[in-house]
């Protein structure tokens, strides 16, 4: 696969243009830092409680930016002059994430900060978000790659937000509702019990588990992405 350079930057360049004209898109930055802020407020320290601002960071920020970016690219039918373009699949996808996942560190990283948020092991933790991007970067190219407007991408990733971000919720219920333990394999669950880990006494597989989780997740998703988006090019 031949990558340049000079194209993705000529993507991302792009992006953030689009984004910064884009109020209805770029205000759900704020949304995962409001949330970190109340619950600094309220005095909860638990892993829980850190990690909810976080999963919404991921949904909101991540997913959520990247589908409505790509669903304005078909929405003003730039995206099939982009495919048709000289740039190959890397180029697109690797310029096309690459604002999105600036966007999410700098998002998550204050996010943490203002929780109050002190992680264990800072290492390892930096590890699974960097992960977790990947993944939620992936589920949002899927979801913009269905949409054909930013309103219709704005519902198509909405219960990827309920669901990802409120996972951990529902592990919290599985011992009253035994269906909800099969939250404890979301990408979002696995990083709260990762952390949950590394607070304590953890072994090579408490951390291999839920990293390995969160990279099949992504695998898995971007193959999708893949092959949408090849179909997409000879509809």
């Amino acid at each position: 696969m031949n990558l340049s350079m000079t194209r993705i930057q000529a993507i991302l360049m792009k992006d953030y243009k689009e984004f910064s004209r884009n109020y209805a898109v770029s205000v759900m930055l704020l949304m995962p830092l409001v949330m970190a802020f109340l619950y600094n407020k309220t005095g909860a320290a638990t892993i829980d409680a850190y990690f909810l601002p976080i999963n919404i960071a991921f949904s909101t920020v991540t997913a959520y930016v990247q589908c409505c970016l790509i669903a304005e690219e078909k929405e003003k039918n730039t995206l099939r002059s982009l495919m048709l373009s000289p740039a190959s699949l890397g180029d697109i996808l690797i310029g096309k994430s690459l604002f999105v996942s600036i966007l999410t560190m700098v998002v998550v990283a204050l996010t943490i900060f203002i929780v109050g948020y002190n992680p264990a092991n800072l290492f390892i933790l930096a590890i699974a978000l960097i992960l977790s991007t990947v993944f939620y970067i992936a589920i949002g190219t899927l979801c913009g790659l269905f949409a054909k407007t930013i309103m219709e991408g704005s519902l198509i990733i909405l219960p990827v937000i309920i669901i990802f971000s409120f996972g951990s919720l529902a592990l919290a219920l599985s011992s009253t509702f035994p269906i909800l333990k099969i939250a404890e394999w979301l990408p979002s669950s696995q990083l709260l019990l990762l952390a949950e880990a590394l607070e304590g006494t953890y072994t090579t597989m408490d951390v291999i588990i839920p990293m390995a989780t969160i990279i099949v997740w992504s695998l898995v998703t971007w193959i999708v992405v893949g092959f949408i988006y090849k179909k997409r090019m000879v509809d």
